[in-house]
């Protein structure tokens, strides 16, 4: 694969961000990725070799994290509004027409899309549920008791025991590494961000994205226990053009955890984003 355009991007006089574009010599779309909590461009390596070449892809670090952290001053909490923002900006600046978001990267991914961004014609939303269901906020309430505590063991134990326990073991080492080894700033804004999400209005946030009128995409594991397929099949509803795939025998981890989910959520991706372009055929999902 070819190496990425690196940049780092002034966002409003705001915030400096890290970015990579992979160009594609015959692709004509550009789709931008959205991580989750406490994960940097790295946690995309899987996605990019799924989704390049067919696409450009973006890729990029919040303020806090990753290649961006270095290049800003981590005076204030970023909010749900403020990484949308950021996003709609990438998203004027590299000119892309598809989204994909994971995980919790879904909140800030569908915070932008209800603000219904022009050049945007497709997302993708995965491993995302806007419900909070028993797991997930036990999930929730053990890891503010560590973030609290700074208790670096018990956050990188607590990903891998619950939304990783699927993830081969090479990629539970990487994971620890990466979770246990956060700054304090890190640590600090995934404990501001689970408080904001134990304390919000989920029946808000389904109100609030009644104006995404773009087809949506949401994929989730069907041994996911955290962000359950059914439980999103709840933005059914308020989003019109919403589609919703639930793959067979993987986690919350998706196209990470072994080689068929990989394949199958490639399959499901090309199929939704270019459903004409031809690619290996798929497996049942």
């Amino acid at each position: 694969m070819m190496k990425p355009e690196v940049a780092v991007l002034d966002i409003q006089g705001q915030y400096r961000i890290h970015t990579e574009f992979y160009r594609a010599e015959n692709a004509e779309n550009t789709i931008i990725l959205v991580n989750g909590s406490m994960a940097t461009t790295a946690s995309f390596a899987q996605t990019l070799k799924n989704l390049h070449p067919h696409l450009n892809v973006v890729l990029y670090d919040q303020p806090y994290a990753g290649k961006s952290k270095a290049h800003n001053r981590h005076q204030k909490m970023l909010t749900r509004e403020l990484e949308a923002q950021v996003l709609l900006e990438l998203i004027e600046h590299f000119d892309a027409n598809y989204l994909l978001s994971f995980s919790w990267g879904g909140t800030a991914a569908l915070t932008a899309l209800a603000n219904t961004p022009r050049r945007i014609e497709k997302a993708v939303i995965s491993s995302f549920s806007p419900l909070i269901n028993e797991a997930m906020r036990d999930y929730l309430e053990r890891g503010r008791h560590c973030l609290a505590a700074r208790n670096r063991t018990q956050v990188g134990n607590l990903v891998n025991d619950t939304l990783g326990k699927h993830l081969p073991p090479l990629f539970k080492r990487f994971n620890f590494r990466h979770v246990s080894t956060l700054a304090e700033h890190e640590y600090a804004q995934m404990h501001f961000h689970i408080n904001h999400v134990l304390n919000s209005d989920q029946q808000g946030f389904l109100t609030a994205t009644q104006g995404i009128e773009i087809p949506v995409l949401f994929i989730n594991g069907a041994w996911d226990e955290y962000t359950v397929a059914s439980d999103a099949q709840h933005f059914a509803q308020p989003i019109a053009n919403s589609r919703f795939i639930c793959l067979e025998n993987t986690g919350h981890f998706l196209d990470m955890e072994h080689k068929s989910a990989s394949h199958n959520s490639k399959a499901a991706l090309l199929d939704f984003l270019q459903p004409a372009q031809p690619h290996a055929p798929s497996q049942s999902l």
